[in-house]
Protein backbone atom coordinates (compact mmCIF):
# COMPACT_ATOMS: atom_id res chain seq x y z
CA UNK A 1 0.00 0.00 0.00
CA UNK A 2 1.22 3.58 -0.95
CA UNK A 3 0.83 6.35 1.81
CA UNK A 4 0.84 9.82 0.76
CA UNK A 5 0.70 13.47 2.88
CA UNK A 6 -1.46 16.02 0.76
CA UNK A 7 -0.57 19.90 2.15
CA UNK A 8 -3.40 22.33 2.01
CA UNK A 9 -0.52 24.63 2.07
CA UNK A 10 -1.85 25.79 5.15
CA UNK A 11 1.46 27.40 7.71
CA UNK A 12 -0.47 25.52 10.30
CA UNK A 13 0.58 22.27 8.75
CA UNK A 14 4.28 23.19 8.77
CA UNK A 15 4.27 24.73 12.29
CA UNK A 16 2.57 22.02 14.22
CA UNK A 17 4.08 19.13 12.00
CA UNK A 18 0.36 17.59 10.09
CA UNK A 19 -0.83 16.80 6.93
CA UNK A 20 -4.26 18.53 5.18
CA UNK A 21 -5.37 14.58 4.97
CA UNK A 22 -3.23 11.04 4.11
CA UNK A 23 -4.01 8.68 1.31
CA UNK A 24 -3.17 4.99 2.67
CA UNK A 25 -4.41 2.92 -0.16
CA UNK A 26 -7.95 3.37 -1.35
CA UNK A 27 -8.44 5.37 2.34
CA UNK A 28 -7.96 9.18 3.19
CA UNK A 29 -8.34 10.90 6.28
CA UNK A 30 -8.60 14.54 6.37
CA UNK A 31 -7.37 16.53 9.27
CA UNK A 32 -9.53 18.80 11.17
CA UNK A 33 -10.26 21.54 8.63
CA UNK A 34 -11.33 24.89 9.74
CA UNK A 35 -13.12 28.22 7.54
CA UNK A 36 -9.74 29.74 6.85
CA UNK A 37 -8.98 30.65 3.41
CA UNK A 38 -5.31 29.11 3.05
CA UNK A 39 -4.49 30.87 0.20
CA UNK A 40 -5.08 34.54 2.68
CA UNK A 41 -5.14 32.80 5.58
CA UNK A 42 -7.72 34.52 6.71
CA UNK A 43 -11.36 33.73 8.33
CA UNK A 44 -14.83 34.99 7.78
CA UNK A 45 -16.70 35.94 11.06
CA UNK A 46 -19.93 33.96 10.81
CA UNK A 47 -20.38 29.99 11.21
CA UNK A 48 -22.33 29.83 8.14
CA UNK A 49 -18.88 31.21 5.67
CA UNK A 50 -16.90 28.79 7.74
CA UNK A 51 -18.61 26.23 7.19
CA UNK A 52 -18.75 26.36 3.30
CA UNK A 53 -14.64 27.61 3.41
CA UNK A 54 -13.70 24.08 5.66
CA UNK A 55 -16.34 22.15 3.06
CA UNK A 56 -14.26 24.22 -0.34
CA UNK A 57 -10.92 23.34 1.83
CA UNK A 58 -12.02 19.57 2.41
CA UNK A 59 -13.09 19.05 -1.41
CA UNK A 60 -9.86 20.36 -2.00
CA UNK A 61 -7.82 17.89 -0.13
CA UNK A 62 -9.93 15.32 -1.67
CA UNK A 63 -9.07 16.12 -4.71
CA UNK A 64 -5.41 16.11 -4.42
CA UNK A 65 -6.21 13.05 -3.39
CA UNK A 66 -7.86 11.69 -6.39
CA UNK A 67 -10.86 11.63 -4.80
CA UNK A 68 -14.41 12.93 -4.36
CA UNK A 69 -16.88 14.52 -1.69
CA UNK A 70 -19.21 11.54 -2.82
CA UNK A 71 -16.15 9.04 -1.66
CA UNK A 72 -16.81 10.45 2.27
CA UNK A 73 -17.53 7.35 4.46
CA UNK A 74 -17.62 9.37 7.96
CA UNK A 75 -17.67 13.30 8.97
CA UNK A 76 -17.09 15.06 12.43
CA UNK A 77 -18.39 18.15 12.81
CA UNK A 78 -16.40 19.80 16.38
CA UNK A 79 -18.31 23.52 17.41
CA UNK A 80 -17.18 26.21 19.71
CA UNK A 81 -20.83 26.40 20.63
CA UNK A 82 -23.34 23.91 19.78
CA UNK A 83 -25.97 26.54 19.95
CA UNK A 84 -26.07 27.77 16.65
CA UNK A 85 -25.20 24.00 15.01
CA UNK A 86 -28.76 23.93 12.53
CA UNK A 87 -27.62 27.33 10.78
CA UNK A 88 -24.92 24.99 9.40
CA UNK A 89 -27.45 22.68 8.45
CA UNK A 90 -28.64 23.95 4.55
CA UNK A 91 -25.12 24.10 3.52
CA UNK A 92 -23.85 20.44 5.23
CA UNK A 93 -26.79 19.38 3.05
CA UNK A 94 -25.69 20.71 0.23
CA UNK A 95 -22.44 19.13 0.31
CA UNK A 96 -23.69 15.47 2.13
CA UNK A 97 -27.35 15.41 1.60
CA UNK A 98 -27.05 12.87 -0.97
CA UNK A 99 -23.65 10.96 0.51
CA UNK A 100 -25.25 10.80 4.09
CA UNK A 101 -21.98 9.57 5.90
CA UNK A 102 -21.84 8.33 9.16
CA UNK A 103 -21.56 11.48 11.24
CA UNK A 104 -20.64 12.90 14.90
CA UNK A 105 -21.17 16.45 16.05
CA UNK A 106 -19.25 17.59 18.84
CA UNK A 107 -19.10 20.87 21.41
CA UNK A 108 -15.01 21.67 21.94
CA UNK A 109 -12.62 24.22 22.23
CA UNK A 110 -10.49 25.13 19.24
CA UNK A 111 -7.44 26.07 18.86
CA UNK A 112 -8.09 30.02 18.01
CA UNK A 113 -10.51 31.94 19.17
CA UNK A 114 -11.47 33.10 15.84
CA UNK A 115 -12.77 29.61 14.65
CA UNK A 116 -16.38 28.31 14.70
CA UNK A 117 -16.59 24.89 13.47
CA UNK A 118 -14.03 22.35 12.65
CA UNK A 119 -14.74 19.43 10.01
CA UNK A 120 -12.97 15.85 9.89
CA UNK A 121 -13.30 13.25 7.13
CA UNK A 122 -12.39 10.01 6.14
CA UNK A 123 -13.04 9.10 2.53
CA UNK A 124 -12.85 5.90 0.53
CA UNK A 125 -11.92 5.96 -2.87
CA UNK A 126 -14.69 4.19 -5.48
CA UNK A 127 -13.56 2.06 -7.46
CA UNK A 128 -14.02 3.88 -11.19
Amino acid sequence: MTRRLISSGSSFEREIGYSRAVVDGEWIFVSGTTGFDYSTMSIADGLVEQTEQCLRNIEAALTQAGAELKDVVRAMYILAGSEEFSDCWPILSRYFGDIRPAATMIRAGLADPRMKIEIQVTARKSSR
